[in-house]
């Protein structure tokens, strides 16, 4: 008994540093370029497209692991006890660590732009990184101003959906770029769900958060705003004949957007009680562009 009470807490802490459910942050861009590649042209290489999964879960992973190491040196993480120096106690392991799924996430990249003989899906995928490292590395630390929200759009929407679709057909797409803008906003959605619970902590770091800029409450004001406009923009994309009629499917992601966004106005003050709703953004953010990418596919 006693065992499982000291693992068990455990292992919730490597889980909740590991952060299973946000590693469809990484496949959904690409399921996305390749579904509307595929309904523009009848390509479909699973080869690239698993290899640019695998890929992009990898160069996601460096994301996060060296997230944490960097905001060790802030003292921002020092109440973050599911951060991953934290538990290990071992901050150059964890770099090291970071840096072998880069290095692995990028070989995966090369192997795309080998096999097509063209540079162009390396280029862009070295931008995202480039975006990723000044969100929270030194001397950028851009997320630190309150602008990790514009980097995410970009790095997981325009650059990632457009990144995928070229790796197919080796060719560009306004279809493309118009999807690229609901799946950019879907992700941010995450970004900006995990500043609710830690203003204190932020401001005590000198991280200028958008939700340390505007408060809890108006933060939730703008949750509700930024959440309802991705089904509005989908039914506009429809209607200017961009996307097929079929991606109205993401709707049915709308319960879990009405639940973030009723949690979020409840409990936006309450660190402990808003603490998931990120998970929740995780929810919406995985069901939309699931969705989304599989009307393009019908």
């Amino acid at each position: 008994m006693t065992t499982k009470q000291i693992l068990y807490p455990n292992t919730k802490l490597w889980m909740a540093a590991i952060k299973p459910p946000m590693y469809s942050v990484a496949i959904m861009p690409i399921w996305v370029g390749t579904a509307v590649a595929f309904a523009e042209t009848n390509i479909f290489n699973g080869v690239v497209f698993s290899t640019f999964v695998t890929a992009a879960i990898l160069i996601l992973a460096w994301e996060n692991i060296t997230n944490d190491v960097f905001d060790s040196e802030t003292g921002i993480d020092q109440n973050k006890h599911h951060s991953l120096v934290n538990l290990t106690g071992n901050k150059p392991l964890i770099f090291g660590i970071g840096n072998l799924c880069l290095s692995l996430g990028l070989l995966g990249i090369v192997a795309i732009a080998f096999w097509q003989q063209d540079l162009t899906v390396i280029g862009i995928i070295l931008l995202c990184c480039g975006l990723g490292y000044m969100y929270q590395g030194p001397p950028f630390r851009l997320g630190y101003q309150g602008l990790g929200e514009i980097l995410c759009f970009f790095a997981f929407g325009p650059l990632a959906v457009e990144a995928a679709y070229y790796s197919q057909t080796q060719t560009w797409s306004i279809t493309s770029l118009a999807a690229s803008v609901i799946v950019g906003i879907a992700t941010t959605l995450i970004l900006f769900c995990s500043h609710f619970h830690q203003v204190k902590d932020d401001i005590a770091a000198g991280k200028r958060s958008p939700i340390v800029r505007l408060g809890t409450q108006k933060g939730a004001q703008l949750l509700v705003w930024f959440t309802a406009s991705i089904y509005p923009l989908t039914l506009l994309f429809v209607l200017l004949g961009i996307s097929p009629a079929w991606t109205l499917l993401s709707w049915v992601s709308l319960p879990f957007a009405f639940k973030l966004c009723r949690h979020v106005q409840e409990n936006h003050n309450q660190p402990d009680k808003v603490s998931n709703c990120k998970f929740i953004a995780v929810a919406v953010h995985f069901w939309a562009c699931l969705l989304f990418g599989l009307g393009f596919m019908l």
